[in-house]
């Protein structure tokens, strides 16, 4: 007979087992079985064109480049800096989704949702100071959290994305992902990107 900790250690066996067949975006023998895909990010979603004439940028990084260490979780998970221009005329609000179509999870792993944004607000900074509101991430915290792609994977892309509303949103602080894509289907005026990328 089988002694009750040999019992409990094949109990716990079959569970992770079960795990595993349930959940294959997780990453196995330090590779991902199934990422999101940019095609699952919330401007593809949206139908949103980002070819118009609103513009992001930061000054830590450029399009396309490496995102510095400060602003990732081995450095502190600092907020990065953010700037636009091009708000288009009528935008009653805007809004910004920040995710990593690489993650090895079957959406975009949700680093930031900052919304409400008065379309006057040109930065980040400015947009807080004029009551814009922060929703739920990825980690079920508000805020940025800062990138923290697997180890040995390849350098992830961290998509910022900038929308302008022609309506403001009725939503309160730490609304997540679903719900924001929800209010602002069929609201999209204008959409901008700004690609970061990090690895590890």
């Amino acid at each position: 007979m089988r002694s009750f900790r040999a019992m409990q250690l094949h109990e716990t066996q079959h569970v992770l087992r079960s795990l595993l067949r349930g959940m294959p975006h997780l990453v196995v023998g330090g590779v991902p079985r199934e990422r999101a895909g940019e095609q699952r990010l919330a401007f593809r979603r949206l139908g949103a064109d980002p070819a118009g004439d609103l513009r992001l940028t930061s000054d830590a990084f450029a399009n396309g480049e490496p995102i510095p260490i400060r602003y990732t979780a081995d450095g502190g998970g600092a907020e990065p800096p953010l700037r636009w221009s091009g708000v288009p005329q009528g935008a009653e609000s805007l809004a910004l989704i920040v995710e990593d179509p690489d993650a090895p999870t079957p959406l975009p792993f949700v680093h930031w949702l900052f919304y409400a944004i008065p379309p006057s607000a040109r930065s980040i900074d400015a947009a807080r100071a004029g009551g814009a509101l922060e929703g739920r991430n990825s980690m079920f915290r508000t805020g940025w959290v800062g990138c923290a792609p697997p180890k040995g994977d390849r350098a992830h892309r961290y998509f910022f994305q900038l929308f302008a509303l022609g309506r403001s949103l009725d939503l309160g602080p730490g609304t997540g992902r679903s719900a924001l894509l929800r209010a602002m289907s069929g609201n999209v005026s204008s959409c901008a990107t700004l690609i970061g990328t990090y690895r590890r």
